[in-house]
């Protein structure tokens, strides 16, 4: 199933900062669960099952959101190629 631009801002919506918690990190929904953890927590290898059952109040959404995210952040980003040039005495 397609997610459209529309689906995305929505589920986006549930990520929030304040200041007041982890610094203003992107949270979820206010709470006390920063994106980056739930994205390392996929990293280690977590399902969303797995992480679902750790935060009762999660729901499957957020974890979209989590992702959408992160998606939209790594889009955005450009890598300028280093020219790197061979020094003398190099093997």
């Amino acid at each position: 199933m397609a997610i459209t631009r529309t689906d995305e801002e929505q589920l986006l919506a549930r990520i929030t900062t304040n200041p007041a918690i982890f610094g203003g990190k992107p949270i979820i929904r206010g709470r006390r669960l920063a994106v980056e953890h739930v994205l390392a927590m996929l990293a280690a290898g977590d399902s969303p099952e797995t992480i679902l059952q750790g935060y009762p109040w999660l729901e499957p959404d957020d974890i979209r959101a989590c992702l959408i995210y992160a998606r939209r952040l790594v889009g955005r980003e450009r890598v300028e190629p280093l020219k790197l040039e061979a020094y003398e005495g190099a093997s």
